[in-house]
């Protein structure tokens, strides 16, 4: 063993010697005895850095040499000068493996390439590594990870070396919604634990959890998949929660994932079936049984279970970003389920990382006021277009961008018309660089000679240069559905999840695109019988008239038809985009409440609303400079002087805008009675010319 690991780590020629008659004197003392072969760990391998610094006896106050270093190479020094070159030089670059750390040596372990010189053989002695499993000296730290990981593949982890057990660590249990989970100390480290737990994500994994219960009422029991399992905390609320609503399947690709997947199942004593790619097999709970729920476990390739099984409702939470699943989440995934998908790619989809997102997601994409809509618009588009490849098309319930995350919850619609209508709605926008106004470019092939006059601002005429940027291709569809949102609300309050309750008041009035003054809730009766995606989605009380009127086939389908023509004509989306106050402020001038600004918006005619994605934006359908307009109007000067109280008189900006208005309608009038004074003098001319029968008739 150790002369194909010699052999295996390009050892010289004498080294390989040297391991093979090791391996002999070992083969022979296991033979003899036992606990005679068993070596001892060399000088390099240690737990902590103490126990380096205790090689060289740190605390006498002497000169000490360096324990890995010979003394050619470094000289004795005192305790502190030591203690940095320790640190530095031998333990920051040192490997890890099982709690101990192999520091890079110095000492004449290894005989590196003889060099003759005067018929004189000097051996140059290199820095090296010393592999705690085999023994053997690896010179590059590369080298030695990739001699570990072999190792590891293999199945070798087991230690030549007499060493004491590394401690084991010891589990923390968090309680999270009336369910306990089982985590590593490291959990909120994903680069340094296998089962990663945010406590930060407790919002997101509400939202997604009132999503699934509003899909449990329309139709019992639905098949749920979380893809990424990690704890298995998502998929233990839903079972526990919605019982036999649900068959909860929980997969994770890593090995220790699942087993504590399995452990925090039995912890809150849920039966486990255990799943795996050739072998299906049940563990029973012991004594003290209480629940007859079943939750699957799986270890598999996410777009591997997505490809070989149907769900209703696919959660995708990856470390990073979700493109990757996409196709196969839409690839069997029934008519009419919900797709969620979580982004925590931060840094590309808030335009700090621009390359990224458009190797990501095939889209261009700048920092503006507005960024985090544009970042759920970018994470629709791109699921829109997996959609249309899968001939389904999507509704958007729900898209919410906050801190840490990005969440976007869609309806899928089987058929190539859905899907037709989900790609027309997958267009650039245009933003003006200079006053931050945007517009969606119009729909058609055709080329535009000048496309800055799409925008409502006059910035291209009056600044140098090119003012505007094409970002896209972006979702211009909605981004909510009410009436799926009030009844997320209806369940929040019916499970009790306060956190989540807010939100969805705020993401309610920005749906209907109302202040909260006039939010209003229906009875849950009200909340069942709502139009989702042209269709009608029946609930237990909907199927209850529909028992006791039965109706034809062909006049349903007649209804849902005209259900879905009437729908883009009746339903009022709400504006796309919105605008923040502070940053269309005027300097030296005091701005109204958000909420008093928010009512003149509405005095003046135009629907407002406050949005969750800025805590001061303000979602509006009016243009952006009857919105400065108005902001301009009700502000007061920060040194108001001899001024009264009251609304800001016109500043010389806004009169002068007045006054160019008027102007063009002046203009406008002169130009009608032009064309009035045109036609009478034509009337004339031809009365001149005709006959008189010819100028009566």
């Amino acid at each position: 063993m150790a002369a194909e690991e010699a052999a295996e780590a390009g050892l010289s020629a004498e080294r390989l010697q040297e391991a093979e008659e090791e391996a002999a004197e070992n083969g022979a003392s296991s033979a003899g005895g036992g606990e005679a072969a068993a070596l001892k760990k060399h000088l390099s391998i240690q737990r902590q850095l103490a126990d380096l610094e205790k090689l060289a006896d740190l605390n006498e106050a002497e000169k000490k040499p360096c324990p890995l270093c010979p003394e050619e190479k470094f000289k004795a020094c005192y305790g502190h000068k030591l203690h940095r070159h320790l640190q530095n030089l031998h333990w920051k670059i040192s490997v890890e493996f099982e709690g101990y750390r192999m520091c890079i040596c110095h000492l004449p372990c290894r005989v590196a390439k003889p060099n003759f010189v005067a018929d004189q053989a000097f051996s140059k002695m290199g820095a090296h590594y010393h592999c705690i499993i085999c023994s053997a000296t690896i010179t590059r730290r590369t080298d030695m990870i990739g001699h570990i990981n072999r190792h590891v593949n293999k199945g070798e982890t087991e230690s030549r070396f007499i060493t004491a057990p590394a401690p084991k660590s010891s589990c923390e249990v968090l309680k999270e919604a009336d369910t306990d989970v089982q985590v590593l100390p490291n959990y909120f480290t994903p680069q340094k634990t296998d089962s990663y737990f945010n406590p930060k994500m407790k919002l997101n994994r509400q939202l997604i959890f009132c999503a699934l219960a509003v899909l449990a009422e329309e139709r019992k029991p639905i098949e749920c998949l979380d893809a990424f399992g990690a704890t298995g905390i998502m998929g233990l609320q839903w079972a526990k929660h919605l019982r036999s609503s649900v068959r909860v399947t929980i997969n994770d690709c890593n090995e220790n994932s699942v087993t504590m997947i399995q452990e925090n199942c039995h912890l809150n004593k849920m039966k486990v079936k255990v799943s795996a790619k050739e072998e299906d097999y049940y563990e029973a709970l012991g004594d003290g049984e209480e629940n007859t729920d079943t939750i699957e476990v799986t270890k598999m390739d996410a777009n591997v279970i997505m490809h070989l099984r149907s769900f209703d409702f696919i959660h995708l939470d990856p470390f990073g970003t979700s493109v990757n699943y996409l196709d196969s989440a839409f690839r069997n995934v029934r008519n009419l389920g919900i797709v969620s998908l979580t982004s925590t790619d931060i840094s590309s989809l808030y335009a700090k990382a621009q390359h990224v997102t458009l190797r990501h997601y095939g889209c261009n994409i700048v920092r503006t006021e507005y960024y985090k809509e544009l970042a759920a618009r970018t994470v629709i588009a791109a699921v829109a277009r997996s959609a249309a490849r899968c001939n389904k098309g999507i509704e958007v319930l729900l898209a919410v961008a906050l801190e840490h995350f990005v969440l976007v919850v869609v309806r899928v619609l089987r058929g190539p018309s859905p899907a037709d209508d989900s790609a027309k709605k997958i267009r650039y926008l245009i933003h003006c660089q200079w006053c931050e106004e945007r517009i969606f470019q119009k729909e058609g092939n055709m080329v535009e000679e000048n496309p800055y006059q799409q925008l409502p601002c006059d910035c291209h005429s009056s600044m140098p240069g090119r003012t505007a940027v094409v970002l896209g291709p972006l979702w211009s569809g909605a981004l909510f559905n009410t009436g799926f949102l009030r009844r997320m609300l209806f369940e929040a309050v019916q499970y009790g999840l306060d956190d989540v309750q807010p939100l969805l008041k705020t993401v309610v009035c920005e749906a209907e695109c109302t202040t909260s003054k006039n939010f209003s809730t229906h009875s849950p009766s009200d909340e069942n019988k709502q139009e989702e995606c042209g269709v009608y989605i029946k609930t237990p009380d909907m199927l209850a008239e529909s028992d006791v009127v039965p109706g034809k086939r062909k006049n349903n389908e007649v209804m849902r038809n005209a259900t879905k023509r009437q729908k883009t004509d009746n339903s009022a989306e709400h504006p796309a985009f919105y605008y923040n106050i502070h940053r269309h402020s005027i300097k030296g001038m005091n701005m109204p409440k958000l909420n008093k600004f928010l009512n003149y918006l509405s005095e003046a005619g135009y629907r407002v609303s406050r949005t969750h994605f800025d805590p001061m934006g303000v979602r509006t359908n009016a243009p952006l400079a009857q919105f400065k307009t108005v902001l301009m109007k009700h502000s007061t000067p920060t040194y108001a002087g001899g001024q009264t109280e009251g609304p800001l008189q016109l500043t010389e900006d806004v009169q002068v805008g007045d006054q160019l208005q008027a102007a063009a309608d002046s203009k406008a009038k002169d130009d009608e009675l032009l064309e009035e004074k045109k036609s009478g003098d034509t009337a004339a001319i031809f009365a001149e010319d005709c006959p008189t029968h010819c100028a009566a008739n």
